[in-house]
């Protein structure tokens, strides 16, 4: 479907965007929990709906409930986010599944696995551009338009108070939330900007660092990233995700300090059935370090081996099922850990929480 030209505001537009805070900040802000799906913006023109994704793509094909949920509405621009509500909470693996080529595919999975799209800002409405407005009005103005609606077409739940804004933050992480939005009351949108505040979850954990793969500008002499690893309570090591952000010096260092643990790696390594035999192939199952995926792009996927005999620390937003919803960030060596330690016990583990308190009010 072509874009849809809705009030003079057409597709694509950069939806606004926040700065990360480690506190929960006060003043004249409204919260709203931070949604852990796919950020999309509807343009709803004459019963046409376009869904733009946040780097300026369709999204509409693979969610035909909501083009039909969405085309219900008067011609409006709303901004929201697109998610999979489960009995476990979030599920951001089954959205992922959604991104498949083949139609019938997407149908099948549409019934079995319906998406919600959670509405949380109103860009325009009926041949009016509010991107002027302020947040409060835009806010007051979208409650209207949905005041009747149901799922698959969804509100999110607001406030001013913060003490509400903190509870939430901790109340509702269970069910796969990622955090707390806070953004300023008289604000305008400001597409492309970093004009809100987030404020996300974060935790640490010990992992193995079982191997790595070679920075795609500099292979042989950069890593690119590293592979970690966690035991489950068999003893069985798990690929649980990485750690990329390294500046290109530490990347250099690195790829000399990790040398050593190269030598004889795979002969004993847990993972080494997950490699060709001439240790630099590409996996064949998804959840391996090594393996292609219709998200991969042509990103490096090829994997180095190393002895396992190095733990680092790492910062984590999110653990979902056996991995790292995102990449995490390096912290440290601990030579003071041994491998057996890296298990998943040491896991903070959030009580689920149901997804239906948050459109019951506090």
């Amino acid at each position: 479907m072509q874009p849809v030209d809705t009030s003079h505001l057409a597709p694509p537009i950069a939806p606004m965007l926040a700065t990360l805070s480690h506190t929960i900040p006060e003043g004249d802000l409204l919260y709203e929990p931070k949604w852990d799906g796919f950020r999309a913006l509807a343009f709803v023109a004459g019963g046409e709906v376009y869904l733009q994704s946040r780097d300026e793509k369709p999204l509409a094909r693979y969610f035909p409930e909501l083009v039909a949920a969405l085309g219900t509405l008067p011609d409006a621009v709303l901004d929201g986010e697109i998610v999979i509500a489960t009995e476990r909470g979030l599920d951001f693996e089954c959205l992922q599944l959604r991104l498949h080529p083949a139609a019938s595919r997407i149908d099948k999975l549409a019934r079995e696995t319906p998406a919600a799209f959670v509405a949380f800002d109103l860009l325009a409405l009926g041949g009016e551009v509010l991107l002027s407005r302020p947040q409060s009005e835009r806010r007051a103005r979208l409650e209207a338009l949905l005041a009747d609606r149901r799922p698959p077409l969804l509100l999110t739940p607001v406030t001013r108070d913060p003490a509400l804004a903190r509870d939430w933050f901790v109340r509702f992480e269970g069910a796969g939330l990622d955090g707390v939005i806070a953004k300023p009351a008289a604000a305008p949108y400001r597409p492309g900007e970093r004009a809100m505040i987030k404020v996300k979850h974060t935790r640490t954990a010990d992992c193995v660092v079982a191997g790595f793969r070679w920075h795609k500008n500099g292979r042989g002499t950069h890593v690119g990233s590293l592979l970690l690893g966690l035991h489950d309570a068999d003893g069985a090591l798990h690929q649980v995700g990485v750690a990329a952000s390294f500046t290109m010096a530490r990347r250099q260092a690195l790829a000399v300090e990790l040398e050593p643990l190269r030598a004889g790696a795979l002969a004993l390594h847990p993972w080494r059935h997950w490699v060709d035999p001439d240790g630099r192939g590409e996996v064949p199952d998804g959840g391996l370090p090594g393996a292609k995926s219709r998200w991969s792009g042509d990103r490096e996927l090829r994997w180095e081996p190393l002895r396992l005999e190095r733990v680092c620390e790492v910062r984590y937003d999110h653990l979902q099922g056996r991995r790292f919803r995102h990449a995490t960030h390096f912290l440290r060596w601990r030579q003071d850990k041994s491998p057996a330690e890296c298990t998943f016990a040491q896991l903070e583990v959030v009580a689920p929480a149901e997804l239906a308190r948050l459109f019951s009010g506090p």
